[in-house]
């Protein structure tokens, strides 16, 4: 298994991954870690490799670089292909409050996650998953996925399947305008699963007003939901320190009007 491996060094996905297989004896010959960086063709020829190893990359790679490896360019997705392609597939997973995804094995090509497919792993969603502990989840399992898919790839044995174009579901990036909730309006489900899907980034937020007039920015960081109400558990006041919601109440109730 010589491969090159392509994964953001800002992404805990991709440096999962790498780590994962660096330890489980199948470190790639060559790793690119920066999607901004220009990519030397010659170079990459020069490794000789049998396959690229793409998981969040952040860029999209051309149809010059995608043909150097005779086996392909394998891509790594944290969701079920063709179900929420695209820059977000866990968080959006989680918006939706699906109860399954997973990971996919796919050959990929000049369109978005599109291409066809080798192998996936089904994994259930627990009603206690953020976005955090969701995506080390599927980390791991993609290392497992990896390391059994892809010797049976390179020895022929997998016959790669075409996606089904009619079940494709698309993401799209989130703002920081997107993670701003209404406590009192909002359909306080909604709110949870934002704040689960959301965080750290952009980070859920709503905002208070002070009785001074001025408003206040608050993240909401942790929460439950019992089936009809929103329990905050752990919030940061713009400009202090994580709490809990109850020492934020302690501190705070006297000076708000919409708590």
């Amino acid at each position: 298994m010589r491969y090159v491996f392509f994964g953001s060094k800002d992404s805990p996905f991709a440096q999962i991954i790498l780590d994962g297989l660096s330890k489980a004896g199948f470190p790639p010959a060559a790793a690119f870690q920066d999607a901004k960086a220009p990519l030397d063709a010659d170079y990459l020829k020069s490794l000789k490799a049998d396959f690229f190893l793409v998981a969040s990359f952040g860029k999209i790679l051309k149809k010059e670089i995608l043909g150097i490896p005779p086996r392909g360019a394998i891509g790594v997705h944290p969701s079920l292909l063709p179900k929420y392609r695209g820059p977000s597939p866990i968080q959006s997973t989680i918006l939706n409050n699906e109860k399954e995804t997973g990971v996919t094995l796919f050959l990929i090509d000049e369109k978005v996650d599109h291409g066809p497919i080798l192998a996936n792993s089904k994994l259930q969603i627990a009603d206690s998953d953020t976005y955090e502990t969701l995506l080390k989840k599927l980390a791991k399992v993609s290392i497992g996925l990896i390391l059994e898919t892809i010797p049976k790839w390179l020895k022929g044995e997998i016959e790669p399947q075409v996606q089904n174009e009619s079940q494709a579901t698309y993401t799209r990036k989130f703002i920081a305008e997107g993670a701003k909730v209404d406590l009192k309006n909002e359909d306080p489900k909604q709110v949870w699963l934002k704040i689960r899907a959301l965080n750290p980034e952009p980070g859920t937020f709503t905002i208070l007003k002070l009785k001074s007039g001025k408003e206040l920015r608050l993240k909401l960081l942790e929460a439950d939901f019992d089936g009809k109400k929103l329990n905050l558990e752990k919030v940061q006041p713009e400009g202090k320190k994580a709490m809990s919601y109850v020492a934020f109440l302690n501190g705070y109730q006297t000076k708000i009007n919409n708590l």
